[in-house]
């Protein structure tokens, strides 16, 4: 079936994000019990984005700054590094107590001690996100764009973003550019907006070409109805996965592909990894595998940075789950939260259990 693509664009993809920084200690100590730690820049969206980005294609961030930053030069300076072009407003920052940009606090935990994350967003500069400060028409009419990907982070994350990204989507679908909407359900952003989100999240859903989700996403986003309950083993509760896809493919006809990843924890440095991809009346499965974890996180949003490629790319169905299952697992081999692989190749080896040696 695939999906079909405009041609002649300028950007394979585009995100909308709120970028920030992301602390963590070395080897694998808790935060609490650390006094060094690496910075990196972040967002789940340009997680996702940094396949693409990395393996060739053009990719374009929409976001925010605060004007004078140092820590929105080190943003600026690191999308470019990972051969992102960004575009946003500098919104001046209003004295000490303003706008800044989130820290994410995150070890990566370390064998029967599980990670955990911190997340400190008090001020975001990414909650002023404005579609009067984008030039919509020229972003995907003249420029042109092949997928717009989404995430409910973002819908969520004030009234504003939430209109951002509903207008967002009705621009793609204007001109011909495919959505993609990671439902990304988070509590904290839906504690007291749960009717306001809920009609916002099912207009995107509606105007969306592809779905992404958990269980607890399709459920608490969508209202969809999750699998039944069943046993403890992770492959047994495939064929619960897909009954609530199928009930999402019934409520929203117009989106050709939904997938889910599957994940068991046995221990903070080994999974069980797998996932499940619908296109059209065709199910795609990678069955649960054990991968070794470096540091797990950003290894979903991977999941649908390798998918998207994959579609950008034109390949035929099946491949688009093993691409995305393969860069969500090498990412969780790395300490960035994100992908960074070398060609296809490095990712097809890895789908393949291939770990020799290339010389």
């Amino acid at each position: 079936m695939g999906i079909e693509l405009r041609k002649d664009c300028t950007y394979s993809l585009l995100v909308p994000t709120s970028m920030g920084v992301r602390l963590t200690p070395p080897n694998g100590q808790p935060m609490h019990c650390s006094d060094t730690f690496t910075m990196q820049a972040t967002s789940a969206e340009t997680n996702v984005a940094s396949v693409s980005s990395y393996l060739g294609l053009r990719v374009k961030v929409l976001t925010t700054f605060v004007k004078d930053s140092p820590i929105a030069r080190f943003i600026k300076d690191d999308l470019a590094s990972r051969h992102m072009d960004y575009e946003g407003k500098d919104v001046e920052q209003g004295g000490p107590w303003g706008y800044r940009h989130q820290f994410n606090l995150a070890d990566s935990g370390c064998g029967s001690r599980g990670p955990r994350v911190h997340n400190d967003r008090a001020g975001e500069v990414g909650r002023t996100l404005n579609v009067k400060d984008f030039d919509l028409d020229r972003i995907f009419a003249r420029e042109g764009v092949q997928i717009l990907h989404l995430s409910g982070l973002i819908a969520a994350l004030s009234p504003q973003t939430g209109r951002f990204c509903l207008e967002l989507a009705r621009a793609a679908k204007k001109h011909g550019t495919r959505v993609s909407f990671d439902l990304n359900h988070r509590a904290s952003f839906w504690k007291g907006r749960q009717k306001e989100l809920r009609e916002l999240f099912l207009q995107i859903a509606e105007s969306s070409d592809i779905l992404v989700g958990n269980e607890e996403d399709f459920q608490l986003c969508l209202g969809i109805e999750g699998p039944e309950a069943g046993g403890r083993e992770l492959a047994a509760k495939i064929e619960g996965f897909k009954g609530m896809i199928g009930r999402a493919k019934q409520r929203f006809p117009a989106a050709a592909v939904f997938a889910t990843t599957l994940r068991e924890v046995i221990s903070a440095d080994r999974h069980l990894w797998g996932a499940i991809l619908a296109e059209g009346d065709r199910w795609h499965i990678v069955e649960p595998r054990e991968i070794e974890v470096l540091d797990r996180i950003g290894g979903g949003d991977a999941f649908v940075g390798g998918t998207l490629y994959a579609i950008l790319r034109g390949w035929e169905p099946e491949k688009w789950v093993q691409f995305g299952w393969a860069t969500g697992a090498l990412t969780t081999t790395l300490m960035t939260d994100y992908a960074q692989p070398a060609d296809e190749e490095q990712v097809w080896s890895i789908w393949e259990g291939n770990a020799r040696v290339r010389r």
